[in-house]
Formats: structure tokens, sequence, C-alpha cells
């Protein structure tokens, strides 16, 4: 079977943000159950596809809001209000639509699509109904917006992320009707989505690594505490936000934190134990680092792709409720807490009574074994589908 992975962001380079991860975990995983998977998408510029026998590039395209002018931004906004699109499907709009279904067609012969994503399948909505098709929706983009409006710091913002949540509230409805099949990262999502019965969707357990993590090692931890994420999105950034607000005073001042990412600007903490330290080349070797890891999510929807990979590694960690969305186990060194002084208390425990490292190979092979079972029962889906259609 011949599938199209249609997608915002061909994969290129080390994957780094947690949308570039899963979508490496999703490719893997059909192309482990026997699909021939061609990309296409757009591409970050000067970077090179990772496979460009299988990857049609529709040109280069940087999407990031923070790093735009404000010429750039205003005219993103005056094209989203004029196509009634979303602020970030419309960045897509680069390449016509026409021109995207001309190179479609020099993809052919083919079965199928995987339409990765909210951004991708709103720009170019009309584009993947022609054949069997699986969405594959990384969150519930309509709640991460109404969150990001309450938690806006200017009227303009307010209004801005209500009307992408309006958008995005009526797109994710449709889906379900223009989709043969549909992929979340969470259980939750499922049912938010309304697409809660196995004849509608699954939810896909995600695996960080691309190949069996190491076993425990011996490490000597230079700090107490360690994060690391693109503090730039906003649902990770509510999650900081609250962790340097709300958690870090009730830590003694002597408890060392370190935070690596971007952060798309200046940003202050009181606490004397916690540093920023931007850009680090090994987020592995960074995080191992570390006595324990804060998993501090407090908003959005999908999974948190980097308690996945705490998880992996075996790395002690303390938890919000949120961070372990699309958990099926807590392994025995994370702690789970929601309040800001419980939270505080249970990372100052964990660094003065280390909990010990695990061996995440389990975590890791269970996550992937059933990740490649939905996987393929999808794919299955789609070949009944299609037979339905050719007969």
């Amino acid at each position: 079977m011949h599938l199209v992975f249609a997608t915002s962001i061909v994969p290129a380079g080390e994957p780094r943000s947690g949308y570039e991860i899963a979508n490496a975990a999703i490719i893997g995983a059909l192309r482990r159950c026997g699909v021939r998977v061609t990309v296409i998408g757009f591409i970050w510029p000067g970077q090179v596809p990772n496979d460009p026998d299988e990857t049609v590039v529709l040109g280069e395209i940087d999407v990031r809001t923070n790093t735009a002018t404000a010429l750039q931004k205003a005219g993103w906004l005056l094209r989203a209000v004029q196509q009634g699109l979303t602020f970030s499907s419309v960045k897509l709009r680069t390449s016509a639509p026409e021109t995207v279904r001309q190179t479609l067609r020099r993809i052919e012969p083919y079965d199928g699509y995987v339409v990765n994503a909210v951004q991708m399948a709103s720009a170019f909505e009309m584009l993947f109904r022609d054949r069997p098709s699986i969405f594959v929706a990384h969150n519930v983009e309509y709640r991460s917006a109404e969150e990001n409006a309450a938690a806006a710091t200017s009227a303009l913002q307010r209004v801005l992320y209500t009307r992408e949540a309006r958008l995005l509230r009526a797109f994710e409805a449709r889906a379900p009707k223009q989709y043969d099949f549909i992929w979340t990262l969470a259980e939750e999502d499922r049912v938010m989505l309304g697409v809660d019965r196995p004849s509608m969707s699954s939810a896909l357990p995600m695996v960080v690594a691309q190949t069996e993590p190491p076993p425990p090692s011996q490490r000597t931890p230079e700090f107490d505490a360690a994060l690391i994420g693109s503090w730039t999105w906003q649902p990770n950034r509510i999650g900081l936000d609250w962790f340097l607000q709300e958690v870090a005073p009730h830590l003694p001042d002597d408890f060392s934190v370190r935070i690596a990412g971007n952060t798309g600007g200046s940003i202050e903490c009181a606490h004397p134990g916690v540093r920023f330290v931007g850009f680090v080349p090994d987020a592995t070797e960074f995080l191992r680092q570390s006595r324990l890891i804060p998993l501090i999510s407090r908003a959005g929807t999908g999974v948190q792709l980097k308690t996945i990979e705490t998880f992996e590694l075996g790395l002690p960690a303390v938890a919000t409720s949120s961070s372990l969305r699309g958990i099926a186990q807590r392994p025995a060194n994370c702690v789970v807490a929601d309040d800001p002084r419980a939270f505080a208390q249970a990372m100052v425990a964990a660094s003065r009574t280390p909990m010990p490292d695990l061996d995440g190979r389990g975590f890791f092979l269970s996550q992937r074994a059933e990740l490649d079972r939905l996987v393929a029962e999808g794919v299955g889906r789609l070949r009944i589908v299609r037979s339905g259609v050719a007969a």
C-alpha cells in the first residue's frame, strides 16, 4: 500500500519539537507495517529532507510567529481574516491549493492519505477527499486555543485566540465526516472530539527514541532539576509560568533548577537557584545531569512527549496529572502532584532522597509494540475502504 503523508513541515534533521518527534514515530510505524510512505509538505529554509527519495517539498517556509516581523504577522492575520482560515493554517498558503493538487498528481499512483495535524488539513481542506484517508489529531486544537485565550495577557491576544478556537472547533467537528479514521495521541482526546468509538478512531501510544534506549548507567547529577522545551508554544509556556510563579517560591534557596530551550525573549524568576541555559547540544545528556525531571504541563491536549522521553530514559520525575495524558502505566519513580506546594515538596524529597533510575527499555518496547499494532489496524481500515470504493 502506498500512502501520502501530508504534513506542514517535512522531516529534516534530528527531530526536536514534540510535533517532529510524533511525526517520526508515526511514519516509522507506517513503514514497519509494510506501507510505502511518500511525505509531502513544506521545509524549513536551508534544510534537506531526511528521506529525499520519498519526500516531495512544496517549498521553503518559516512558520514561527515569535521570529516573524510585525509586517509578516500583520500579513498573516489579514490573509487569515480574508480567507476564513486560522492564523496557523494561512501560513501554509504560500502554495495555492491547485499547485498542491498538481503536485499530488505527480506522486500517483497512491492509495490514500494520512493528513497530519490541523494546520495542513484545514489549509488545504478540500484536497484530501478523493481517496481513503486518516487524520492525525495531535491535539484537540480548539481546546488549546480556548486555554490560550484564557491565559492571554492582552485584549488583542484574547480576541485572536478566541477566533482561532471558533474556527478550530468548526473544523474538528467536520473532521469525522471527512476522514475515514482518526488517530489521536491521547485517549481523552477521542472523547473531546466525539470520536470515541473503535470504528472511528484510536489513540496512538508515542515513542521518542528511534531505537531501543540503553540500559541504566551510572551518572553524577550536577543540579537538582532540569526542564527543557519549546517555551514559545503557548501551552508549554502556561506550564512554565505556573512552575516559576507558583512552584519555585516553595523551593529552598539552594535548590538548583536549569531550564533549557527557547523562551522567545527575556524571562525572569526571583528564585536564586533557577537559571535559564538556552540551547543545549544534547537534550538527553542535559536531562541526565539532573536528579529529577519536573513534568509541568498545565494546559493543552494530546500527549506530552517530554513525559515519554523521561520514562524511556528511566529518570525520576515529579509530574502534574496533565503531564500524564496518554500514559497507560506510570513508572514507580514518578510522583504525581498538582498543588504547587505539594509539587515543590515532592521535588525536594526526590532530590534529597533520590529515587532510583529505572530501565526504560520495557516502557519503550511496550509503547512501540502497541503503536505498531494500532497503526496496522488503521491501515487495515483504509484497505477495507479502498476495496469498497474500487468495488
